[in-house]
């Protein structure tokens, strides 16, 4: 989820990320309901859309590695890009603490994801962009990038902040004066608004219209938009529970549908590299 597209100066966010040691902090949100619940419904909708395993799959910001892990255990070989050695060494760490036969299915490259085709290569069957764009001023360069080192018929899949509904969760936590804020802020026209995410750290929120727009102008076509978190976004620190899998499957039958789609805390695109 490190923030892959930027350079240093370019992106006072990223910066402050990095100051506030996301590597801990990002590891502690993965263990809660909503990190639980986001990775098995990204994981969940890729499976419906990459091709079978064996496949060259690339994690652009895939930081600690949970869903590279998720993707090796199913066979696929996984190359996680991160600029973040902090990331990767808890990567390494984690990986190598499990399954063998899993870590000999990931490649960890330290690098900027502006530069993926230089450092990876071309030609992937999946390229995976999760929890990057909303650290980035402007994602359009790298999602030009995504398409570029994706192969002709491979699929891309990026996952981002709902800049149309911030200020849901706020309101269902009653934050009453951050909610206003937020919908002040809300992308009527411009796409992005900004607020201080999970982490600490300031983020920016997109219309997933807006980014549907830029992944089909780098020559891409979209497959499906799921929404992530419709009812469990605003929950915490919450562990979860006994009824996990029932949670898993309320959220993942209200992420394929309007209207729950469009206020779900997330947006999961995946789109189809041209021919």
């Amino acid at each position: 989820m490190t923030a892959p597209g930027s350079r240093p100066g370019d992106n006072s966010w990223v910066q402050g990320a990095v100051e506030h040691a996301l590597a801990p902090s990002y590891q502690a949100h993965t263990a809660t309901l909503r990190g639980v619940v986001r990775q098995r419904l990204v994981t969940r909708a890729l499976l419906a859309h990459l091709p079978t395993p064996p496949g060259r799959i690339l994690d652009v910001g895939g930081g600690e590695g949970t869903q590279a892990a998720a993707l090796a255990r199913l066979g696929y070989e996984v190359t996680i890009c991160d600029p973040d050695p902090a990331m990767l060494r808890q990567a390494d760490e984690r990986l190598s603490a499990g399954d063998a036969a899993v870590r000999d299915r990931i490649t960890l490259v330290c690098g900027d994801g502006h530069d993926a085709a230089s450092l990876v290569g071309g030609g992937w069957d999946g390229v995976l962009c999760h929890g990057v764009l909303m650290y980035l001023t402007d994602p359009a360069a790298l999602l030009r990038v995504l398409a570029e080192v994706t192969g002709a018929g491979g699929v891309i899949s990026v996952v981002g902040k709902n800049g149309t509904a911030l200020a849901l969760r706020a309101g269902l936590q009653g934050r009453w004066h951050d909610t206003l804020s937020l919908l002040d802020e809300e992308p009527h026209a411009a796409g992005t608004a900004t607020e201080i995410g999970n982490l600490g750290v300031r983020s920016r929120g997109d219309d997933p219209r807006q980014i549907q727009d830029l992944l089909a102008a780098a020559g891409t076509e979209p497959l499906a938009w799921y929404g992530i978190r419709m009812f469990t976004a605003h929950l915490g620190d919450t562990p979860p529970g006994p009824d996990l899998d029932t949670v898993v499957e309320a959220e993942w039958r209200a992420g394929e549908r309007d209207p729950y789609r469009g206020v779900a805390r997330l947006f999961h695109l995946i789109h189809q590299r041209r021919p």
